[in-house]
């Protein structure tokens, strides 16, 4: 027999086709979640591989399509700016014709996006396909953490959210690694035909398992839609062009075109009812304390991040594999902390669990910025995994927080602002690096550090006063 739309009202039911499952309000069960979390987990796996990959393979790209290295860098900009800026219009547009339909079609965009990148002989053609991937990656990830919702119950949804980060982490972690594995054998084409087999199963689970959500009857405000782009891309691309000192004039254009569409946009959205940028929600206190402790949170990751290689490098000498090597920890003991947190993160709330644990990444920041002169790989070794497992411990609890502060309807948008949090704050940590490295040369080093370990522990503090849930 059928099961009953998770969203629809108790007087209403829906017929599950072959394609498509249904979930009751407590999600999934059995085999049924499981490979419904497959399809999520590929997906995702997909869209963060991507991005650590062509990270690594950038010099390779730029030689062979003879591109200079500050232009190239639009094969990693292409990808992320598109993916910014798409997020809320993508999650809303997940609320109106369904999470699972969304992804399905943002799976498709990826591998076709995958199928061109390798095809590209200019950078101008490889810019624009990653552009695309970019969109369909957004499609993915502006939706997959409301999907959770409906694949676990409610009981147990900090564990399915704990997964996901999971996914995350290994991608990070795993992403140069393939890349080098890949490029020892194969020309960088390859990079991207390697997501075609791992696509593909991921389509295919998700058109056979994820569950059917009622779409919101509203219509997407396309007015919206376009201030939130030039609003968003014009504040992104212009506050990178004032970190890097490229034209002033046009960056500080750039700057205001960005801020004046984005009061237009917040004015636009007042009083709606199911707003593109959702001001409803953020006037809820735990959403708005849990969006901006993640927020904050990714900012001081890429403090670290960005400027850690340069710090390993340039001043402690290290070679690149070391370097490389030396930074695994913090992904790693991501995924090691996951399922435990998992567990915890549905018995105790967000406002003791994500503080606690980026507390602990303040003090691994903190601890790297007193490294002696000549540490040993194991003085940074432990420095490392212990800002990585506070980070751990901060993300599922805080990620739920934000979801289930979200009535069932608007999951979407709240998946959607986790995805905003997370890359609005990494966009943001490595413009203000290159900035440090900008303003203050190799002092900015040690700089990058202070600053990572002040900005999580605002976080910290900013997440333990939320409302207690």
């Amino acid at each position: 027999m059928p099961n009953r739309a998770v969203t629809a009202p108790p007087d209403a039911t829906a017929t599950a086709t072959a394609s498509t499952a249904t979930v009751e309000h407590d999600g999934l069960h059995g085999g049924a979640r499981r490979i419904a979390m497959l399809a999520v987990g590929l997906s995702v796996l997909l869209s963060v591989l991507d991005y650590a990959i062509a990270n690594v393979a950038l010099p390779r790209i730029a030689h062979d399509i003879h591109a200079t290295t500050s232009s190239a860098i639009w094969v990693i900009n292409a990808y992320q700016l598109v993916s910014v800026i798409s997020l809320l219009p993508l999650a809303a547009i997940g609320d109106r014709i369904g999470y699972a339909r969304l992804c399905r079609i943002g799976l498709a965009l990826f591998l076709i996006a995958s199928l061109l990148c390798a095809a590209s002989t200019t950078l101008l053609e490889l810019s624009l396909a990653r552009a695309l991937q970019g969109f369909g990656g957004a499609c993915i990830v502006s939706v997959n953490v409301a999907l959770v919702r409906h694949i676990y119950p409610r009981a147990i949804i900090g564990r399915g959210i704990a997964l996901n980060g999971l996914v995350i982490a290994a991608g990070v972690a795993l992403g140069p690694t393939i890349a080098a594995g890949v490029l020892s054998v194969a020309r960088w084409p390859w990079l991207f035909l390697i997501n075609l087999p791992l696509g593909g199963i991921a389509l295919l689970a998700a058109a056979t398992s994820l569950p059917r959500t009622k779409p919101l009857p509203t219509p997407l405000d396309g007015l919206s839609v376009v201030l939130n782009a030039i609003a968003f891309g014009g504040l992104i691309v212009g506050f990178d062009r004032l970190a890097h000192r490229d034209g002033i004039a046009a960056s500080s254009l750039l700057l205001l075109v960005g801020a004046v569409c984005l009061v237009l946009l917040v004015r636009r959205q007042l009083g709606r009812a199911d707003p593109l940028l959702p001001l409803d929600l953020l006037r809820l206190g735990g959403f708005r304390s849990a969006v901006l402790t993640g927020f904050l949170a990714f900012v001081a990751s890429n403090f670290f991040i960005i400027s850690m290689p340069f710090t390993l490098e340039g001043v402690l000498g290290r070679s690149d594999v070391a370097t490389g090597l030396l930074i695994t920890p913090w992904p790693l003991a991501i995924v090691v902390v996951a399922p435990l947190v998992g567990r915890l993160s549905d018995r105790y709330p967000a406002a003791v669990l994500s503080s606690a644990g980026l507390g602990l990444t303040a003090c691994g920041f903190a601890a790297l910025w007193l490294l002696p002169a000549r540490p040993s790989d194991a003085d940074i070794v432990w420095r490392i995994a212990l800002a990585g497992a506070g980070f751990g411990l901060f993300q599922p609890p805080n990620n739920r927080a934000i979801l289930l502060a979200a009535p069932l309807s608007r999951g979407g948008s709240a998946s959607g602002m986790i995805s905003v949090a997370r890359l609005l704050g990494q966009t943001i940590g490595a413009m203000l690096v290159a900035t440090c490295f900008t303003l203050l040369g190799a002092a900015a080093n040690r700089t990058c550090l202070v600053l990572a370990s002040a900005t999580a522990l605002l976080a910290a503090l900013i997440s333990i006063g939320r409302p207690r849930s």
